[in-house]
Order: C-alpha cells, then structure tokens, then sequence
C-alpha cells in the first residue's frame, strides 16, 4: 500500500528533515522518504538540528525527543520563538509527558516508537496536507478589535504588528475567527484543523487553544476572549 497523493505539488518539493541519532534508524526513514521522492536531510544531534532549522527552509522536521547536545524538545522550544516550519515529535511509545509538552511547544503531530513504515508516511502526508493544500476558498481578512487574519498569506496581526502563529494555531484562530461567537465543537475542529478523528482522551486540541491564548495575551490581546465551551468546545468573542 502506497502513500496517499495528497498534493498537486510534486513530492521533490518538499525538503524534511530527519532528526535521530539512531544510525540506523536515521538511514531507514531517509530511505522511506526518499523513495517517496521527498528530498531528505539526515542530522543526529540536537544542535545540529537547531543550526540547520534556522539557516534552511525546511517543509517538515521529524524531531527526535533523546537526542545528545540539545534534546528535541529543547530545539523545538528555541525553534518556536523563530520559526513556525511544521515539526513532527517522535517519542517512545508510553512517553505520555513528552508528547503533551512536545504538543504544549508547539509541536505539530507526535508519532510513537516504535512504527512502522506507513503509519509514518501517513503522518507526513497529513501534515504537509494541512500546512501546504492550495485553499479555494476566496481570500479573506477577518479583524476583531484589531486581531486581523490574512487568510492569503496565512498571516495574524494585532495593530498591524505581525504575530508568530504555527500553522496549526493559524488554522485553529483562522476558523474560530471566521466564525466569531458561534460555538465549534471539538470533533468539528479536530478535523478541519487537526485532521484526525477527535478522543476524549486526546488532549492535543486543548494544548494549542492555550498556546493561542499566551501568545494573545503576550502580544496585549485579551486571549479569555477565547472561550472554553465545557463538554462542547471552543469560540471567539
């Protein structure tokens, strides 16, 4: 069984970078991906990882949690303050903590070890789906009280001073603010925003909800503004 095509863009396209200091783990996701056609750059410790993140356009980062110098989760807490390029955590398998304070960081998707070669390919497709997917949509900007949303560019505003959103925080605040004080239900934004099927026992929405809300309140917007809607979910006033 084949990837999904997820895009009109060919797959040479996407540049991902494959962070894990297990050789031989390394060489084996390089070589899934790179079969799949995506260019692929291999890097095995964390400050490593920092350096290329910064200096290159990357499309995805698969970042390994226990890397030596910096740990993933590390790098992936400096590389927020700077970047919003899409990062993938891959973690051991019961690491419950990891994935919540790799998601509360700003992380993307998490992937398990260990997995196998298409559940892999799986993640991939979808984030790159969500973060790349030409929007038919009409372009549009949404402001309330001067919170602006470019749809266009994928941008927010407040006062006009840019704001540093992932593209997943992007899609979450884009469909709430295009829906101001109308009620979005959970399993509604985890899959028009998460692109999975929502669990209770999945806290990964929420995680992203108060990342927005700090960043809102850091920038001096009244992040409350953004409701939690007890055994509903979430709007915007």
């Amino acid at each position: 069984m084949s990837a999904p095509q997820a895009y009109q863009r060919n797959k040479s396209d996407f540049d991902i970078l494959v962070v894990e200091d297990d050789t031989l783990l390394n060489d084996q996701i390089t070589e899934l991906l790179a079969n799949q056609g995506y260019s692929v750059t291999q890097c095995f410790d964390g400050n490593q990882a920092l350096d290329l993140a910064v200096a290159q356009r990357f499309s995805l980062i698969l970042l390994d949690v226990m890397l030596p110098g910096k740990d993933g989760l590390a790098v992936l807490n400096i590389l927020r303050s700077c970047n919003n390029t899409p990062v993938i955590i891959v973690s051991a398998k019961h690491a419950e903590e990891e994935r919540i304070l790799g998601l509360s960081a700003g992380a993307d998707d998490y992937l398990a070890k260990p997995f196998n070669s298409q559940e892999l390919l799986l993640r991939v497709d979808s984030v790159l789906r969500r973060v790349f997917k030409q929007d038919t949509n009409t372009p549009y900007i949404a402001n309330i009280d001067g919170l602006e949303i470019d749809s266009l560019h994928q941008q927010v505003f407040l006062h006009r001073e840019l704001l540093a959103f992932t593209p997943i925080e992007f899609a979450l605040l884009q469909i709430l603010m295009k829906n101001q004080e109308q009620i979005l239900l959970k399993p509604f934004l985890y899959q028009v925003a998460l692109n999975k099927r929502f669990s209770q026992y999945d806290r990964s929405l929420d995680m992203h909800m108060s990342r927005i809300r700090k960043k809102l309140n850091n920038a001096g917007w009244d992040g409350s503004r953004l409701h939690t809607v007890h055994g509903q979910g979430y709007c915007i006033k």
